[in-house]
């Protein structure tokens, strides 16, 4: 079948697996700165945005369809949607505008002077296969325990191909990831994946909790099974050349190019997509299959990204999984971190069953930036308190504290509208039910910061608290809960 560029459609090929080898068998059954644009143009490139969004849907649905219908085809043509010219004009407009640029020097807004051309050429050399991908700028941020996460700045027409090719990926994969997998897919966020955690703990017979973390991951990544993986579903081997330009394009440390041969480095736009396929093969068809077959008790599974949390029913289950899961991570290059890694009791039967042992109180676990403990409603029942993580709290403060320091001389109002974006953003993520208190108090410490840079470029002396109680009320939006319980949020959802 001809598609209307002149393609041909027909990339699947007999169910056939690809790789009836040991590898198939170890996976189991399973710059430059720009003119900003003008109003006329920002309405232009949302109009040329929504037609791109839509053929590129359409384009991308016989892809879909395939997909969800048949989980052994592979595909065979797939470039053709990665370099059509729309795809390339919608991966543009969905770029993050501000982003730092990467080893090119090149902006968002300098490449648009041109786009139309841009696009053009950067289609041409994707179709001849003479596009070339950069290394990465390697850049830090500091995590909230003090340590600094390694950061990949990709050059921007990376990104953009990038862009392109994970909307084909996503066509395909979508239909194959597992439901309780959340990080980094369309339609699902972080309070998807906590919701459904929440309500895990509180539907099923869960006693112990295994909180896992991957020391390392997205640097342990084996490209060689990353592509064996790949293959799976991709026959197209120009994709797969070009998915491998990316994982060998290296990256440059302080002047320093360093080659990768392993890893995939966070902060491009195929990353997570890429580290997605990883662990759906090493983790998600392997826990879903141990599960049905090993398990004697309720199971329950949440992962977002490499962040995960298994529930049990059973402690025996439990240490079992634990084991067997050191193994396979071992198998595919990854480790479990040796102290992040632990089981602890929790339920709604954890209290009454360690203070009959004569224990303490349960121990609470961190997820998504919150620190789940074991607590009671008003009348009695079990619910599970939601707090922010201190250290996230304490991280955030620390921030805006070094900001209202280097905003200290400019105008109140213009520091208030600042203000009130960064409080507001903070509560529409942890304004979780039980979370009130720490809401309130980021409030009263944001306030607290405030008054005290006030008081710095002050001639006289230190801000009263009327006054700035005064700019609080005025400025700062009041603590409260943004998301319902999550069981009343499912409910609407189904």
């Amino acid at each position: 079948m001809m598609n209307e560029h002149g393609k041909s459609d027909g990339f699947i090929v007999p169910k056939k697996s690809p790789n009836k080898t040991e590898a198939a068998k170890a996976m189991g059954a399973e710059g430059m700165k720009g003119r900003n644009p003008t109003k006329g143009n920002s309405i232009q490139q949302n109009t040329r945005r929504t037609q791109s969004r839509e053929h590129v849907n359409s384009a991308l649905e016989r892809v879909r369809t395939v997909a969800r219908k048949d989980k052994q085809a592979r595909f065979t043509a797939l470039l053709h949607h990665i370099y059509d010219r729309n795809a390339l004009e919608f991966a543009y407009f969905n770029l993050k505008k501000s982003a730092a640029p990467g080893t090119d020097g090149e902006t968002w807004q300098h490449y648009g002077e041109a786009h139309e051309e841009n696009l053009q050429d950067l289609s041409h050399r994707l179709r001849r296969g003479t596009y070339r991908a950069r290394p990465v700028r390697r850049t830090y941020i500091p995590k909230a325990d003090g340590r600094q996460r390694p950061l990949g700045v990709t050059a921007l027409e990376d990104k953009l191909v990038q862009r392109a090719t994970v909307e084909v990926l996503n066509a395909i994969y979508e239909t194959d990831f597992r439901p309780f997998s959340y990080g980094f897919r369309p339609g699902r966020s972080q309070h998807r994946a906590l919701d459904a955690l929440y309500v895990g703990i509180n539907k099923r017979q869960v006693n112990w909790i295994l909180d896992v973390d991957v020391k390392g991951f997205f640097d342990g990544i084996s490209h060689e099974w990353l592509i064996k993986f790949l293959e799976h579903r991709i026959a197209d081997q120009r994709v797969i050349h070009l998915i491998q330009k990316w994982l060998k394009a290296g990256v440059l440390e302080q002047g320093k190019l360093i080659d990768t041969v392993e890893g995939t480095p966070q902060g491009g736009s195929a990353s997570p997509l890429l580290a997605n396929v990883y662990l759906h093969y090493v983790f998600d068809l392997w826990v879903q299959t141990w599960r049905e077959k090993r398990a004697h008790g309720d199971v329950i599974v949440v992962r977002f990204a490499d962040d995960i949390v298994v529930g049990f029913q059973e402690k025996a289950d439990a240490e079992q999984f634990w084991q067997e899961l050191a193994e396979r991570m071992r198998k595919f290059n990854l480790e479990l971190h040796p102290e992040k890694t632990r089981l602890l009791e929790f339920g709604r039967n954890a209290a009454i069953d360690r203070r009959q042992r004569g224990e303490g109180k349960p121990e609470v676990f961190n997820f998504l930036g919150f620190t789940h403990v074991c607590g009671k409603a008003r009348r009695g029942r079990f619910l599970i308190h939601r707090q922010t993580i201190r250290k996230r709290l304490q991280a955030k403060l620390k921030e805006i504290k070094l900001e209202l320091k280097r905003r200290m001389h400019d105008p109140v109002p213009e520091v208030g509208l600042w203000l009130r974006a960064v409080v507001r953003g903070h509560f529409q993520y942890y304004g979780v039910p039980t979370n009130k208190p720490a809401l309130g108090l980021f409030w009263l410490q944001v306030g607290r910061l405030w008054r005290h840079a006030l008081s710095q470029r002050s001639q006289n002396g230190t801000l009263t608290w009327t006054r700035t109680m005064r700019l609080i009320r005025r400025w700062l939006p009041p603590a409260r809960i943004c998301h319902p319980y999550p069981t009343d949020r499912l409910r609407v959802r189904t």
